[in-house]
């Protein structure tokens, strides 16, 4: 429980504070209607939530050092990507 925790705050507050960097720095462009700042600003708060939760799936799998493998092979995947 207390790495599902862990993972649930950190995927909050990294999704909230790359969402609040895109609204401000679409509203500093001065080129962008309200409609889309909101949108770049909750597409980008669902993306980056959505992607951290996906590290919550190997938690489950009943060896810890199964998950960790699991985590590190699919982080890195996406960062070679």
């Amino acid at each position: 429980m207390i790495v599902l925790g862990g993972i649930f705050t950190i995927a909050i507050a990294d999704a909230f504070s790359d969402a609040l960097g895109i609204h401000i720095s679409k509203e500093f462009e001065n080129a962008h209607s309200v409609k889309e700042i909101w949108g770049a600003t909750i597409s980008t708060f669902l993306a980056k939530f959505l992607f951290a939760m996906t590290f919550v799936v190997p938690v489950f799998s009943p060896p810890a050092s199964h998950a960790i493998i699991v985590s590190l092979v699919w982080g890195f995947s996406f960062l070679l990507a």
